[in-house]
């Protein structure tokens, strides 16, 4: 019969089906996504009752001159905390102290500029305008209890009186847009750019950051911004990784603030390298991946330090032609070449010493 087809020419058509089907969830499993905060270890809320509980007033009240913050704030998980015993001390409050005493000055100040610059100066509630490491201790009141952010006392930010709210926007009300380089940027941070999603969202699941990493950190770091200019970098101008991927903002005891100690930083991404091995190369033990490569960005191939292999081994290996039982004469092609076309497995190997095999 005319469009009737036999069960034996129906069952391929079938398993074709299913092959698409099961190929098109695969890709989307697969597909490029924006890599979002990485989530730490819970934080154990703690509140200083400062004052009696009928100084405070709310979030609501404070909504009535702070109605944009309010809402912003909102969304967030602070204003969802309420302190445990204590359920007078909630939202704004929690953080900015007992609020009935500025609530009402204000009031009274009734729009007038005089009054209302006079009550300010008073400092009735805690503004977030003290110095830096006051404005921190009061973040960390509550963060300290996070393995992520305990040692941010003992930071190279802290240390610089980098404090939490010039990073971070308990509620964000508009963009930080740093203008004075004249929004300059880069090719490669045009090329290959993922999806940009809107501050107001991005904000929500970014750890509360004014703007995205890595714009965030290029605001001070401008050198390594422009490391990562250079043709050879690591994917963070395309935002394909985050400067908190190798390194915790927040403090750690590892150099340059790495999240993890040497090469293990290295290791999480690049496994093939991570041995352990028979015979390993006492370089990188040492002194880690970055005494060859350069991670942020580098004009050679492989993210080297130098142009010429050789010359990169020869910074360490200095008395190498001299060396007794060393086959390799100073002029022979031996030397001639890149020392990695017979030393091939130069991060480590589990068969030879001299990393050949």
């Amino acid at each position: 019969m005319k469009g009737h087809r036999s069960p034996e020419l129906r069952k391929p058509l079938v398993v074709l089906t299913a092959v698409l089907s099961f190929s098109f969830v695969a890709v989307q499993a697969l597909a490029q996504r924006m890599p979002a905060a990485s989530t730490g270890p819970s934080t154990s809320w703690k509140f200083q009752e400062e004052q009696p509980p009928g100084n405070y007033v709310g979030s609501e009240r404070c909504g009535y001159c702070h109605d944009a913050q309010l809402k912003q704030f909102q969304k967030t998980a602070h204003a969802k905390v309420t302190a445990p015993g204590k359920n007078y001390i909630t939202g704004c409050e929690a953080c900015h102290g007992a609020g009935k005493t500025h609530a009402e000055a204000m009031e009274a100040a009734a729009g007038d500029d005089n009054k209302t610059a006079a009550v300010l100066k008073q400092h009735l509630i805690f503004g977030f305008h003290a110095n830096a490491q006051e404005n921190s201790e009061r973040c960390l009141q509550c963060h300290v209890s996070d393995k992520q952010q305990e040692q941010f006392a003992h930071s190279q930010h802290a240390a610089a009186g980098i404090a939490c709210e010039q990073c971070h926007s308990p509620h964000l009300v508009k963009e930080s847009k740093d203008k004075s380089r004249g929004g300059l940027t880069y090719a490669q941070a045009d090329f290959f750019q993922v999806p940009q999603l809107a501050d107001s969202v991005r904000w929500l699941h970014n750890s509360l950051l004014k703007e995205s990493e890595p714009n965030a950190c290029f605001t001070c770091h401008g050198n390594i911004q422009a490391q990562f200019a250079l043709p050879v970098h690591h994917r963070v101008p395309e935002q394909l990784m985050k400067c908190t991927d190798c390194h915790n903002p927040h403090g750690s005891i590892n150099k340059a603030s790495l999240t993890a100690t040497n090469w293990e930083t290295c290791v999480k991404c690049h496994v093939e390298k991570r041995g352990p091995y028979v015979y390993e190369h006492a370089a990188v033990r040492v002194s880690g991946c970055a005494i060859c490569h350069n991670p942020h960005g580098s004009t050679n191939r492989m993210l080297l330090v130098r142009r010429e292999g050789r010359q990169l081994c020869l910074q360490c290996h200095t008395g190498f032609h001299a060396q007794a039982g060393v086959p390799h004469s100073r002029l022979g092609f031996q030397a001639s070449g890149e020392c990695t076309r017979c030393h091939v497995t130069i991060h480590g190997s589990n068969l030879d010493a001299n990393f050949l095999r």
